[in-house]
C-alpha cells in the first residue's frame, strides 16, 4: 500500500467508522512471538457478501473481540490503521512513533 494514496487513523472513533462502514468487526488471530509465546495478534474482520453462499470463510482463527478490548490493545501496543480511501477494505497496522 502506497502512502500516497493512504489515511491514517488514530482516532478510536475514526477507526471504529471505517471498519463498521465496511461491515467489519475487530477480532485477534492466536500467534506466536520470535521466543515462540504464545499472543494473540490484532485483526479486522469483514463480511465478504461477494462470496457464494455456504462457502466457508478463511478467517485463520480469528476470533471476535470487543471494540473496548481491542481499541485498548491497539493503544497498548501504539498501532494506528492505515487505510486507503473510499469503499477498499485495504488496511495495514502502523507503528504511531514512525507518523511524527
Amino acid at each position: 500500500m502506497t502512502s500516497e494514496h493512504t489515511h491514517t487513523l488514530t482516532r478510536h472513533r475514526d477507526i471504529q467508522a471505517w471498519v463498521s462502514d465496511r461491515k467489519g468487526m475487530p477480532a485477534l488471530v492466536p500467534s506466536h512471538n520470535r521466543f515462540g509465546e504464545k499472543r494473540a495478534r490484532l485483526a479486522l474482520k469483514f463480511d465478504r457478501s461477494d462470496k457464494p453462499r455456504g462457502m466457508p470463510e478463511v478467517d485463520q482463527g480469528a476470533s471476535p473481540i470487543s471494540w473496548a478490548a481491542w481499541l485498548a490493545e491497539l493503544d497498548r501496543q501504539q498501532l494506528a490503521l492505515r487505510v486507503s480511501p473510499g469503499g477498499d477494505i485495504e488496511y495495514e497496522f502502523v507503528e504511531r512513533k514512525t507518523l511524527n
